[in-house]
């Protein structure tokens, strides 16, 4: 059974920055296409970062610049900086078992099999 655990959430004002990590438990985490998504309240829920064994990650345009997805020793982490209040929203961690991203994965929330249970971020200005 896959699991993800997201951690590293929490408040900082603007201009801040916060590291999220997203361990991967039952399985190696190289065999997923790995995606962070967040959700505001009343908003749908969008496609963050996504990165695969290509190690070319991909970035939504509104946080293109500020934040950075890699890998790490469990899973993977996000880096944000020059976080805004936009960025304010529930982040979850995702996956699904493909080796390659496909282009536009993170349009197709429901492809992603695997969700940690997410990871608060609020920014104050």
């Amino acid at each position: 059974q896959v699991q993800l655990v997201e951690s590293g959430g929490g408040s900082v004002q603007v201009g801040g920055s916060l590291r999220l990590s997203c361990a991967v438990y039952g399985s190696t985490y190289r065999r997923y296409c790995m995606a962070w998504f967040r959700q505001a309240p009343g908003k749908e829920r969008e496609g963050v970062a996504t990165i695969d064994n290509s190690d070319y990650p991909t970035y939504a345009d509104s946080v293109k610049g500020r934040f950075t997805i890699s890998y790490d020793n469990a899973g993977n982490t996000l880096q944000m900086n020059s976080l805004k209040p936009e960025d304010t929203a529930m982040y979850y961690c995702a996956a699904k078992a493909m080796w390659f991203c496909p282009s536009g994965a993170t349009e197709r929330v429901t492809e992603f099999r695997y969700w940690g249970q997410g990871t608060q971020v609020t920014v104050s200005s």
